[in-house]
């Protein structure tokens, strides 16, 4: 497929899946990490009721934020990166070994 009339490459839509697949993963490996920060003690040692009960809710809450958080900024960051594909975006220097066309 060519990227004419708005649609997107084959190339570009492969960079998508695969931020979305790395957004993912990352928030649920820092939501799991948050709920078991929080939770962690309430399931593994005799606390008194009040927290045995608090906390599991509390971590699920803090986990469910923190992973919608996550998955957000990885993708805006993904959407606000410059990429080459796109006119008017600087793309590769043109000779090897400069940071920019003007240097």
């Amino acid at each position: 497929m060519t990227s004419h009339g708005g649609r997107r490459g084959q190339a570009e839509r492969d960079a998508i899946t695969v931020e979305i697949g790395y957004a993912l993963c990352s928030a649920v490996f820092a939501a799991a990490v948050a709920f078991g920060a929080v939770a962690g003690p309430a399931l593994l040692f005799d606390l008194p009721a009040m927290f045995e009960r608090a906390l599991p809710p509390v971590g699920a809450a803090l986990a469910a934020l923190l992973f919608c958080a996550r998955v957000i900024s990885v993708l805006v960051r993904f959407r606000r990166s410059p990429r080459p594909s796109q006119p008017g975006q600087p793309g590769q220097p043109s000779q090897p070994g400069r940071t920019s066309p003007d240097s």
